[in-house]
């Protein structure tokens, strides 16, 4: 006798679950978890990382994506108007930054700043400034496309009714269509910040004192003491959870939120 549809479904997923089941177990079965421990999860290691890691790099790393998220946005927001201006000279400025920083990884840009300009034009930048200006040019790409993104998602007819009632057109931007857009554009920024978090680990090339470290610095260089394994880094990437999770959480709820109220 055929079986329907959803008994196929049924003994299909109880395959699926079996599989993974069966994984699991030969993982746990197989594994050499005193390797594992020693590697991974050392006690010792992951201690010696403490206060260090929470009171230096936690918080510089929270420091350098903040300063360079400021940067990004604000950068982002103007070539965003820039893009969408109706005078050219304004679009093809824009495009052109936007097309460049885009193309260009991050790490070279964080390579001009901290070796390129210092040496060409004798201007040295504290870490800090050079970590927002670097960092921060490179997130305005691509926070530009999505504030465009998003001020053209809002109704044009606002902008209208504002300009008819003799609002300046400087002022209806400002007032009514900037603060909606952000409001559109709210899941993509979180996404944005998460991002930052994690190339600001980037910073390692400018070389830096121990009191400017951010995690992945603070991780790699606690790989090189002796017996610690990897646990350093495994430290680090729980630290990075902990920025990274609640902004994914905050992420999704705004994404709730602006499907809520666009049903």
């Amino acid at each position: 006798m055929a079986m329907t549809v959803r008994q196929r479904t049924r003994v299909s997923r109880s395959i699926q679950y079996g599989i993974l089941i069966a994984a699991f177990l030969a993982f746990v079965l197989l594994a050499d978890w005193s390797k594992i421990s020693s590697a991974f999860l050392n006690v010792n290691a992951a201690v010696n990382q403490f206060p260090t890691i929470i009171t230096v790099a936690l918080k510089n790393t929270v420091i350098y994506t903040a300063l360079s998220f400021v940067v990004g946005v604000s950068g982002g927001l103007l070539l965003a108007l820039m893009k969408l201006s109706p005078v050219g000279p304004y679009r093809w400025l824009a495009t052109i930054y936007i097309e460049f920083f885009r193309g260009v990884p991050a790490l070279l840009v964080f390579i001009a700043f901290g070796y390129g300009i210092p040496t060409a034009f004798g201007i040295r930048f504290d870490i800090y400034v050079t970590v927002m200006l670097a960092l921060g040019m490179v997130a305005a790409a691509y926070i530009a496309e999505t504030l465009r993104a998003g001020l053209q998602a809002v109704p044009k007819g606002q902008l209208e009714a504002a300009r008819s009632l003799g609002m300046p057109q400087w002022r209806a931007m400002v007032s009514i269509v900037i603060p909606q857009a952000f409001k559109i554009v709210l899941p993509p920024l979180t996404n944005e910040i998460i991002l930052l978090t994690k190339d600001s680990s980037l910073v390692y090339v400018l070389g830096m004192a121990v009191s400017q470290y951010e995690l992945t610095k603070l991780g790699r260089d606690g790989i090189t003491q002796p017996g610690a394994g990897l646990t350093p880094l495994v430290v680090a990437g729980a630290c990075y959870l902990i920025i990274t999770i609640p902004l994914g959480i905050l992420a999704r709820r705004f994404e709730s939120r602006t499907a809520k109220s666009n049903r």
